[in-house]
Parts: C-alpha cells; structure tokens; sequence
C-alpha cells in the first residue's frame, strides 16, 4: 500500500477520534464516512479497489473472528432467561424464515445468480448489527428487556448465518468450475469440526485464564491481549485441523463467556477495541472494493429487492415469530425495522468476492446496495423512532417490564 494512502487512513481515523461525538448527534457514524473514503480513494486511483479484493482478506476474516469471538462471549446467558422464549423465537423461527424468504425473493429477482449466489444473498444479508442502531440499544427511554432483545439478536445471529453463507460459497464455486474449491458437503463436515475445535479451545482458554487469575499468575494488563490471542487461536486452530475457522471463532466465544468467570466482561474490552479498530477498516475497504462493483452493476430492481430486504424479507418473520410471545404490534414493528445490516454482511460480501472473483460481482452489488441503504436509513430513523416508541410504551405501558 502507498505511504500516501496510509497517512490519509491513519489521519481520518485520528480525525474521526477528535469529532466522532459531535458528527454522530449529525446522523453522521463511522460506516458512512469511512465508505465514502473507501470510496474516493478507488476513485481517485490510489487503490487498486475491485481488482485486488484478495488484498483485504487478511483484515476481513480477522475482523470476522473477532467480532463471532466477541459478540458471543459477551452474552450474559445467566440474564437471558427471562426472555429466552422471545430469543428462540427470533432466531430458531425469525433468522430461517428471513433467510429462506431472502433466498427465494433473490433466486425471483435474479434467475441469473442460481440458488447458491440467490442463497448467499439471502443468508448474508439475514444478520443484523445493532451497532448501527446505536440510538436504539442505548436509548433508556426504550425499555430495557427490548434493547437487549434487539442487542442479544444481533449479537447471535451473525454466527449463526455464517455456516448457511460459508456453505453457499463454497456451492458457488463448485458449481461454477472454480478450481481447487471443495463442494457444499465438504464445508458441512468443516462446520462440524469448527464447532469442537472452537468449543475445546473457548472452554479450556477460558478456564485456564480464571485458574491464572485465582493463583495470581496471570497480568491484568496483559489479559486482554491474551483473550484477542484465544480468538485468532481457535480460528487457527480449527484451519489446520481443516475445520471452518469462522464457526469456531464464535462457538469459543460461547465457551470462553461460560468458563472465564466474572472477569470475562472486562477482559473482553481490548478485543472490542481491537474489533472497532480493524471493522472501521473494513468499512473503508468496503467502499474501495464494493463501492465501484455496485455502481457498475447497480439498477432499479437491486433497489428494489434492498428496499424489501430491509422491509418485507426482515418485518414479515420477525412478525411470524412473535406470535404468541407477548409483544404488541408497536413492539413487533420496532423490533421488525431496527434489523440494521452492517459488518456482517459487508465482510460475507467481500469474503465471497475474494472466492469467487467476477462470479460474485451481482450478488455483491445487492448485498452493497441493501447495507448502504440500512446504513442511512436506520441511521436516520434511530434516534427519532426511539424516541418516539419510548414515549409511546412509556405512556401505556406496553412493553412489559423494564
């Protein structure tokens, strides 16, 4: 990479530190800026955007480990109990129908894709990130069981979407010729052996650092560095047994959450940090990489399907899953809307642009154009219509307990 390139990157996330509050109460977040300077540098010809995707790799499949890994282990499973009825139904009802609905829709819209690259489509975009709808999960005005509601969704179902989308993929590519690819079945097998290694590894990583801390051995400012470690750990781990290293990044985060003890959330905040840092990276490799292929490939019927993607493919099973979970028709559509796509899907895009070169460009541009269309839209509507259901359940008391 150009020294010029690097001190422009390193200057704007300077930059974005010094103002990043002020430019959030502007609706303006990390996403939005750092894809419009992904962007303009493939514009401007200092980076090689579409042609070197493979250049990002390395950064976009750590990214993705240390988001699963994180994202997992912070679940607080003791408090989840008294919604794990409503948790189960989002994802063991809600994901599936909206991955099914999305796959269908696209394999409609774009006979062209085929199943595999219309199952992509459906399976990439099903993930939320409610990072993107910070003004929702830590509005206080919206009651707290719902906030977590959204939070925990969010935080599971990237994980849970990865194994549909690795198996897409690799269906992809085998049924277009792609040489030294393994088939669907080979990446089912993968799957199952990354959830043993990133079990093994999670538990045994999180047991040992709670044995370390008890005897006084362990250093508390080195703790953190130790648990980004353990994450790249049962990635590398479960590649080299021939696992899939994704799956076993978020299955370890589950384990280390249930072993690490009370100390678990504090030593997580440098891998949170870490993952800030390298996912605003991938928002601007995003932009440089997937930015120009969707303004290549772009058209009315891609906004379309984005526009029902956010809408219809999100609302509709989201509503589905909830009957009977005590929710009311505002909650339902509040939760239904604030279903942001965001790092997930960005990263599922630009890992399957990496293995699948120009075959990936359509299905690209629709997971390009839905994110970018989440990213303002919900980026627009969070602070307003949070406030706005806050208010109104606040006043009759519809949402339950907080």
């Amino acid at each position: 990479m150009d020294i010029t390139v690097v001190a422009i990157i390193t200057a704007a996330l300077f930059g974005w530190g010094l103002v990043a509050r002020r430019l959030e109460h502007a609706d303006l977040s990390a996403p939005i800026i750092f894809v419009v300077l992904g962007a303009l540098l493939a514009w401007s010809g200092l980076v090689d955007g579409p042609d070197a995707p493979e250049a990002v790799t390395p950064l976009v499949e750590m990214t993705l480990v240390w988001v699963l890994f994180s994202d997992a282990a912070r679940l607080p499973l003791q408090d989840l109990r008294h919604d794990v009825g409503r948790y189960l139904r989002l994802l063991g009802i809600g994901l599936p129908l909206t991955m099914a609905l999305g796959w269908a829709l696209a394999a409609w819209f774009f006979p062209e894709l085929g199943l595999w690259l219309a199952l992509f489509v459906g399976a990439a975009l099903a993930p939320t990130d409610a990072a993107l709808g910070v003004a929702v999960v830590t509005n206080p005005a919206v009651p707290s069981r719902i906030r977590q509601l959204i939070t925990v969704e969010s935080g599971l179902n990237d994980g849970i979407a990865t194994p549909v989308v690795m198996v897409a993929i690799a269906g992809a590519a085998a049924s277009a010729g792609l040489e030294s690819v393994e088939g669907a079945g080979h990446a089912v097998i993968q799957l199952l052996l990354g959830v043993a290694v990133g079990v093994a590894v999670g538990a045994a990583g999180g047991w040992l650092l709670r044995r370390a801390r008890q005897r006084g051995w362990a250093s508390e400012g080195f703790t953190g560095v130790a648990v980004l470690a353990l994450a790249l750990l049962a990635y590398a781990a479960a590649l080299s047994l021939g696992g899939n290293g994704f799956v076993a990044a978020f299955c370890g985060g589950i384990a280390f959450g249930a072993t690490a003890g009370r100390r678990a959330p504090e030593e997580l905040v440098f891998l949170g940090q870490a993952g800030d840092l390298v996912s605003t990276l991938v928002w601007l490799a995003f932009g440089a990489v997937a930015v120009p292929i969707m303004l290549e490939r772009s058209s009315v019927l891609i906004v379309v399907y984005a526009v029902l993607s956010l809408t219809v493919v999100r609302m509709l099973p989201v509503a589905l899953s909830s009957i009977g979970a005590g929710l009311d028709r505002r909650t339902i559509t509040f939760i239904g809307w604030f279903g942001p796509r965001g790092l997930a899907s960005l990263v599922f895009a630009l890992l399957a642009l990496e293995a699948l070169g120009s075959v990936a460009d359509e299905a690209v541009a629709i997971v390009t154009v839905t994110v970018l269309l989440s990213v303002v839209a919900h980026g627009l509507t969070a602070a307003p219509l949070a406030a706005r259901y806050g208010a109104a359940v606040s006043t009759r008391g519809q949402a339950g307990p907080r």
